[in-house]
């Protein structure tokens, strides 16, 4: 081969190639680094690292509580064992969202399924912690199956709402209500009332954003409100916690330990390592480490988390003003409601806006369930708000004018 051939192959190769990570980089990896949301992949990083500092912080109160004569965690034990699920979970996050739509819903819907079975199955293989039975054991491996059905019912959700469009009769909505009401009455079991509202306020979300009937979203608030109330009446475990609430009855040690925590570093906080009040808060490391993060932080760096958290929202709304498919928009609308919900109820808890659900805060809580879900679950949204660029600016894209 002459020397001017060989350079003009060298340049079909570059050019087929691309820079690393460049915008003429054609393989799977360039595309989807072009494609995906970098600012939503930036918040969630942030929040992961943010996560990581507050395991640090709580896993030495957390350790104390739990080490005794015959076991003794070391101080950081939390804290690695954290950083193992990052490592471990933060692959999955970006393999789910380099998947084609089309695949990533039917991964999702397989999962539904798989996790569906397995929620069955906890009232006869799963085991109890702390009064609920809410695990299967794998070996020495601890999973949660509502954790992971959250992010995948809600695509499925998704995918059934927007069949409405090609065919108006098929009932849908009587399917999908039929599958959240196996799916509460399995989760009151548990029990696990947070997750329960979680599911139903999704849902009501997607039926709203798919065009039910005003009469049927009426109905449906009706019926919520006779739910609340019947399970006050009827259910042990929502009347103790909404007692506990609203007229500060029966043990409410767990949400005061919270409060007085998350206020005793004022603004700026007592500085990394150096708060006393979280060696008497339960659950230190996964349902009040929001109340940590306050102590240690400060109020400041509180606001800041319910900030990002916001943004990721906010970002992902505004990504679906110009969505043209039902199913993209109700699934990333689906998921981001229910990244927004978890993080909103946590940090109530946290300041006694609202009785004490036993729900982690996304991404910063720890638990090897909980960032696994919540990994799959922020994976399936970066999936479906991937863009193409340039697709816009193709002059080969033609749309219609409505003339």
């Amino acid at each position: 081969m002459t020397p001017a051939r060989q350079r003009a192959a060298e340049r079909r190769q570059l050019r087929g190639r691309g820079a690393r990570l460049g915008r003429a980089d054609r393989t799977a990896l360039g595309r989807w680094f072009w494609e995906i949301d970098r600012v939503l992949l930036l918040l969630v990083t942030v929040l992961i690292g943010i996560g990581l500092i507050a395991v640090a912080a709580a896993s030495p109160a957390s350790t104390q509580r739990y080490s005794g004569a015959t076991l003794t965690l070391p101080p950081l034990y939390y804290f690695y064992r954290q950083l193992m699920w990052i490592v471990l979970s933060t692959p999955v996050m970006i393999g789910v969202s380099m998947l084609p739509k089309s695949l990533a819903r039917r991964g999702a819907l397989a999962g539904c399924a798989i996790f569906l079975l397995m929620l069955i199955a906890v009232p006869l293989f799963g085991f109890e912690v702390n009064g609920a039975q809410r695990w299967i054991l794998f070996g020495p491996i601890q999973v949660q199956p509502s954790e992971f059905l959250k992010p995948l019912l809600t695509v499925t959700f998704a995918w059934l709402l927007s069949l409405r469009v090609k065919d108006e009769k098929l009932p849908v909505s009587w399917i999908s209500a039929g599958i959240l009401l196996v799916v509460a009455a399995l989760l009151m079991k548990q029990p696990d009332f947070g997750q329960t509202v979680i599911f139903c306020a999704v849902w009501v979300t997607l039926l709203t954003l798919s065009g039910a009937p005003i009469k049927l979203l009426g109905a449906l608030g009706a019926l919520g409100a006779t739910g609340v109330v019947c399970a006050y009446l009827f259910y042990s475990v929502a009347r103790i916690r909404i007692d506990g609430f609203l007229h500060g009855k029966g043990d409410t040690y767990q949400t005061d330990s919270a409060h007085a925590t998350l206020t005793n570093g004022g603004l700026i906080g007592r500085g990394p390592g150096a708060g006393t009040m979280k060696f008497r808060l339960p659950e230190a490391h996964t349902d009040y480490i929001f109340s940590v993060i306050g102590e240690e932080f400060g109020l400041i760096a509180c606001v800041a988390i319910a900030c990002i958290y916001l943004a990721i929202v906010v970002r992902v709304f505004v990504k679906l003003l110009n969505e043209e498919d039902d199913f993209t928009l109700l699934a990333s609308a689906g998921l981001v409601c229910q990244f927004g919900f978890q993080a909103i109820i946590n940090m109530m808890v946290n300041v006694q806006l609202a009785p004490s659900k036993g729900m982690t805060l996304p991404f910063i809580s720890y638990g090897g369930s909980s960032m696994l879900a919540l990994s799959i679950g922020f994976g399936l949204l970066l999936a479906f708000t991937r863009q193409n660029p340039y697709l816009k600016r193709s002059p080969y894209v033609v749309k219609w004018s409505g003339r």
